[in-house]
Formats: C-alpha cells, structure tokens, sequence
C-alpha cells in the first residue's frame, strides 16, 4: 500500500478538479479522477459537454425480438445544464468524454409517482406494486453518446447510479465503458436516489473525501444543482422510468433508440431487483436488466421524504428474495465471490437459471476491486492488497451477451455456481483448493491459473469498505515451483486459458489482449 505522501498530492489533484475551479481553455476532464467504494467506487471530477474525434465501431444489433407494447406514461423533461464548469460524477476511468463521444448534462423533471407494496415483499418476486401518490422532483441526468448519430448502434445503457459512498458515482461505466464506445452504445447516468441530490447518511464511508460524501449535488455546487430537489426514495422508480422514457423519445442520443438496457452495481443493483420485481410488470421500460453484485434482499419501497435504509432493511426482512419468474425480460445477475458468501449474502437469493434468467458467479472475486478503485487504492489500509482482478473484463461480456440476448438473439452461457461449504447451519464459505483459491464458478486465467491468490474475502482490517474489496495474496515461491516447471509453462497454460475463457463466451475475443495483460511469467524466474 502506498499512502502517505501519495495521498496528500492524490487529494489535492482531486479537490482541483471539482467543479467551479476548473481553469484554462481545456474542455476535457479533470486531471485527476478518483474513484472508490462501495460498488462501489467513489470519485469526483468535471468534464466539458464535448468528445472530438470520430467513433471507431458501430455494430447495432439487428433484433429479430418484437418490440413489447409499453404503456403510455409521463417522461421526464429533460434540459441541457448550461452552468459553467461541468458534472460532477464518482468515476474510476476519469471523467475524460471518449475520443468521437459527445457528453451532455441535463435537469430532469417532473411529477413522479410512488409506489404502495406488499410488506414484506414476497420470496418469489411475484409483487404487486400500486401507484400511490406523486410528488415534484428534479434531479440530474448525464448522458454519452457518439458524437455522429450514423456511428449510434441503438442501444442505450441507463445506469442507477450509485449512491453507498454518499455521492453519485458510475461503477457500471467503469466496467463497460471500452465496449460501449466500441459498439457505438450510448450511456446516461441517472441521479435517481435522494442521497445523490439533496445529500444524507453515508452507507459506505471512504477516508478522505468528507468534503463530498453525504452532501448531495446540491451542496456540492449550488451554481451547477442548485435547483435540484428529490422528493425521496419512493419515487426513485418512477424517476428511473421518466428519464428512460424521455430518452427514448426525444432527440436525446441523436437517433432512434432500439434497445434500453437497465444497469446498476451493489445498492443500485439492489434498487434494480426491486424495479424489475414490481415497476417493469407495470411498465415495459426496459429491454433486458443487468444486475451486478446484489445482496439477498431488496431495496425497500419507502414513504415521501425518506430515504431507503439498505442496512436497517436487511437486518430485519425475514427472507431473501430472487428476481420473478414471469417476466419476459431478460435479466443477467453478476456476483463476484465476496457478494455471494461475504456481507451481501447473495447466495440467499441464488436461482435458477432460466428462459429469461442467468446468473454468473465468478471466483476469485470482490464487490470492488483494483479496477472499480483506481487510485484511491493506495489510500486504503485493509492489511493486505485489495483484489487486483479482472471482474471488469467479464462483466464486459456479460453486458454484450445481454444486449444480443435482449434483441432476440442466442442466450447468454449457463455458469457453474461456486463452491460452498456448509457448518452447522452457519452462513456458508467458499471453498478453496490447496492454494487458497476459490472453487467453481467462471474462472478467469489469473484464478485457474494462479501466482497469486485473487480472493473475495478481505484482509485482516475488518472495516465495511475492506470486507468489500477482496485480497490479492502472492503464492510463495516455493509452492509455485510445485505448480509450474518454468516461466514458459506457466505462460502457456495461461494462454490457453485465455482462449478457452473466450470460447466460453465469458470473455470477448477484442478483450483477449487485456486479460492476457494479468499473466505474470516473471513471477517464475
């Protein structure tokens, strides 16, 4: 871990980059991103409305799925911030816009509806959700999308972003961010949770950012947000509704919408479980659900002006709750190793793969990792490394397989589940092999063939953000000798391993270069 130092300059860079101090004529991003938490990754930064350049791919899936009859409701009404100075977003990849993007900012509004819901909500998913109420709100969209309508594929991903660390922050961008610019998608990020805007408890605290976490966009830059206002976390649905809507139906993206894919990680993923359980039933919105590193239970449907209490929530619901059987929508769920036998308890909610259903558990991983942290890795002290996988490069998949899956075409992969033990009724473990690495579950080419333990347990601090992120552990010296002859022999099952995760379909063929970026041969002399 390197701190001291690193973390003052780390801090400055970032508290720089905040909006209102950007200064100069550069219309990119911040100098400096940093990304942490709770799915959760944190971070701050601006950007300018504008990408250059031109988009580099476009392949849009031609779907041979009709279009669903979605019932006519209000759509948010969307306009362009037009502040000085630029988003503020939580942003492990940097906040720069990609070469032939164009990023957009704007104020959505309306009147949202609240929901009455079975208490406590079924076991099986099958809720019954009624429209009870409405309230006024506006809150925040952000939106990326190729720069030329023509190089527009006709999907539009539309993140709940994520709120754990007391701030709005984008982790499923950060995983699919390389594949959405080279397919031609389009993002929006959509402010959806009363937190993210007029600020509140911090579920998830991250060292050394309090001047941003729990404030709300509001109090952040009251130039940028100062009129925004969220009436509380009952509307959060009918808010995440509105602004698809709205995208879908006006000149948004730049081009007509073909397809609408809903994402979101942890607290967002749990917020998502409870969107598909009781708001698609009743309103169609979405074409296909990624749902990554849930917990065993829901987000609870609460009163005006309240906020959903995750952690109070899932101290006292009786059961877990899986995603219903009954949709048409196609939904995929991605765990890593610390969601499903670690503080999230996700293997409660384990099921069955299905017509419309798959579920992909993969070892050797963590809720966030090196990847989701970006620099502010080197700022937490968890006793050990966080996990330093490639959780990222199969949820790249995962959303590819998803899309296709979602226009009517091949379904994703069936996955093995991990390997768990069971104690006396306790709460099941992973089980390991000799090396400590995880059994079962998709197995990436670091994890079937380790110099290193990637793990989703943590490290000795038992802190809530360290039990999220993992371990890597070296594998000593001496027992590598046992596992490889020579350096060449460990490389060339690594390789093979490679090819035989893309021919399983958890790894895509374009991202070949970067898995094979985590071989380690030096580790072998």
């Amino acid at each position: 871990m390197h701190i001291g130092g690193s973390r003052t300059l780390t801090l400055r860079s970032w508290r720089l980059a905040t909006p209102g101090r950007i200064r100069g004529p550069r219309r990119g991003a911040a100098t400096a991103a940093v990304a942490v938490v709770a799915c959760l990754l944190v971070g701050a930064g601006c950007s300018a409305d504008e990408g250059k350049g031109v988009a580099t791919t476009s392949t849009g899936l031609a779907s041979s799925k009709p279009a669903p009859e979605r019932p006519d409701g209000p759509a948010a009404e969307l306009t362009p911030i037009e502040a000085a100075g630029g988003p503020f977003i939580g942003s492990a990849v940097g906040v720069d816009v990609p070469d032939g993007y164009r990023q957009t900012e704007y104020t959505a509004s309306g009147e949202a509806t609240g929901y009455e819901a079975p208490d406590p909500l079924p076991a099986d998913g099958e809720w019954s959700f009624r429209p009870e109420g409405s309230a006024a709100y506006r809150t925040r969209v952000l939106v990326r999308r190729p720069e030329d309508p023509e190089a527009f594929s006709g999907t539009v991903v539309v993140e709940w972003l994520n709120v754990s660390a007391g701030l709005d922050a984008n982790p499923e961008y950060a995983s699919f961010e390389e594949e959405i610019v080279r397919r031609g998608d389009a993002w929006v990020g959509v402010s959806a949770q009363l937190i993210g805007v007029n600020g509140g408890p911090v579920l998830v605290p991250v060292p050394g950012v309090d001047a941003f976490t729990g404030k709300g966009l509001r109090s952040i830059d009251p130039v940028r947000y100062g009129t925004l206002d969220h009436p509380g976390d009952g509307y959060a649905f009918d808010i995440f509704t509105q602004v698809a809507r709205a995208v879908r139906g006006v000149d948004v993206v730049g081009a007509t919408v073909d397809q609408m894919i809903a994402a979101g990680e942890s607290q967002s993923a749990i917020a998502l479980t409870t969107y598909y359980n009781g708001v698609q039933p009743l309103t169609r919105t979405f074409d296909g659900f990624f749902i990554h590193s849930r917990a065993f239970a829901a987000l609870p449907v609460v009163g005006p002006g309240e906020m959903a209490d995750l952690a109070g929530s899932m101290a006292k619901v009786p059961h877990a709750v899986v995603l219903r059987g009954d949709l048409a929508t196609p939904a995929l769920e991605l765990q890593s190793e610390a969601d499903v036998t670690g503080v999230l308890r996700s293997i409660e909610a384990r099921q069955s793969d299905s017509d419309t259903f798959r579920l992909w558990e993969v070892a050797g991983t963590a809720h966030a990792d090196q990847h989701l942290l970006g620099p502010m890795a080197d700022l937490l002290d968890c006793g050990s490394p966080v996990n330093s996988g490639p959780m990222h490069l199969v949820a790249k998949a995962g959303y590819a397989a998803l899309k296709t899956w979602a226009a009517g075409g091949e379904a994703p992969p069936t996955a093995p589940r991990l390997a768990t033990d069971e104690a006396g009724g306790a709460t099941p473990t992973q089980r390991r092999n000799a090396a400590g690495v995880g059994e079962g579950g998709i197995r990436t080419p670091p994890v079937e063939v380790p110099v290193e333990v990637l793990s989703g347990a943590p490290g000795p601090n038992s802190s809530l953000i360290c039990q999220l992120m993992g371990s890597t552990t070296p594998i000593p010296p001496e027992q590598l000798a046992t596992m490889y002859t020579s350096a060449a022999d460990y490389q060339r099952r690594f390789d093979a391993a490679v090819e035989a995760t893309v021919d399983a379909g958890f790894l895509l063929a374009e991202d070949r270069a970067a898995m094979a970026a985590f071989a380690s041969p030096e580790r072998l002399g």
